[in-house]
């Protein structure tokens, strides 16, 4: 089917439909700025979708044209290139999270990735900051103005409540009960929780709001404020945090969603159950805080080295 668009050359010369890549272009900033993926794998994931985009462009199909039967075809092809199991799946994964950003933005109806398995390979383990670096890391902004006092207090909630960046962005004064020291958060899916804050971040965000955030002129009721007194974007937060961690000497890549991996994993270090983090996270399904049981493990581990009877024993035959 043909839509009339005019095209867009890539750096190749492919055919890039405009509103294709408009979509691409935005789900592309959400993995940047929300998931916190880092340059090599959004490289990757760009270069896989712009691909998958040749592909509709190829047989003059737009993505709310695509259907499982498309999708089919489209991995018969991948295959086709020899791909390696993970660099399938990686694929796979681009495809299922592109099309589930094209129907949050309400271009496609249905899932056409729901009958592709993915082959079955070692997820990676996500960023983490260790306790040392997040402290360092926190005590970075200049707390003498209204800037470095505002960046520090969202840095604490970000470590403090395990936020995702567009849940710190969306908070409003209201949101905020200092007296039981919690946050009523809306997730994704505009699902409520409730998040509890440790003493320090309460007393952050106190300051903030009595002392600092009138000195911004506020034009709107968020809580935290661009230098215009406007909403701070997410974009703003991963560039403040890419600051902070520089100036903390950190050399890895990490993003707002680093905190939030931290959070978790410092919880199950310090003895929480998967359960908890589970609903602490705003995860609406287990399997996605499965990813931290690598914590829990080596948690076990030690515990049982350290209190088993005979954990202690040498091997037989060894004096």
């Amino acid at each position: 089917m043909k839509h009339g668009l005019k095209v867009k050359l890539t750096e190749t010369g492919k055919i890039i439909n405009p509103e294709n890549l408009a979509l691409l272009d935005a789900y592309l900033q959400r993995l940047l700025i929300e998931h916190g993926f880092s340059e090599n794998t959004l490289a990757a994931y760009t270069a896989d979708l712009r691909s998958f985009l040749v592909f509709l462009d190829q047989r003059e199909l737009n993505v709310a044209d695509v259907s499982d039967q498309s999708i089919f075809a489209y991995i018969v092809e991948v295959r086709r290139r020899g791909l390696s199991g993970r660099s399938l799946a990686r694929h796979l994964s681009a495809l299922r999270g592109f099309f589930t950003f094209a129907r949050e933005e309400k271009v496609l109806a249905g899932d056409p990735t729901k009958f592709l398995e993915n082959p079955k390979i070692q997820k990676n383990l996500p960023e983490v900051l260790t306790r040392k670096e997040m402290q360092t890391l926190l005590e970075q902004p200049d707390l003498r103005d209204k800037l470095g006092f505002r960046d520090r207090t969202m840095l604490e909630l970000l470590y403090s409540s395990g936020l995702r960046v567009s849940e710190l962005c969306a908070l409003k004064p209201l949101d905020f009960d200092p007296q039981a020291g919690i946050l009523k958060i809306f997730g994704k899916g505009a699902k409520e929780r409730f998040v509890p804050m440790h003493a320090e971040a309460v007393t952050w965000l106190e300051q903030f709001l009595s002392r600092w955030r009138p000195a911004f002129r506020p034009k709107s009721d968020y809580i935290f404020l661009n230098r215009s007194g406007k909403p701070l974007s997410r974009v703003g937060v991963w560039k403040l945090v890419q600051r902070y961690a520089l100036a903390a000497g950190i050399k890895r890549e990490i993003s707002p969603h680093t905190f939030r991996h931290s959070f978790a994993t410092h919880l199950l270090e310090g003895g929480a159950d998967l359960r908890s983090v589970q609903l602490l996270l705003g995860h609406a399904d287990i399997s996605a805080t499965e990813i931290y049981t690598h914590v829990q493990a080596q948690r076990l581990m030690s515990v049982h080295k350290m209190r088993h009877p005979r954990s202690n024993l040498k091997p037989a035959g060894e004096q």
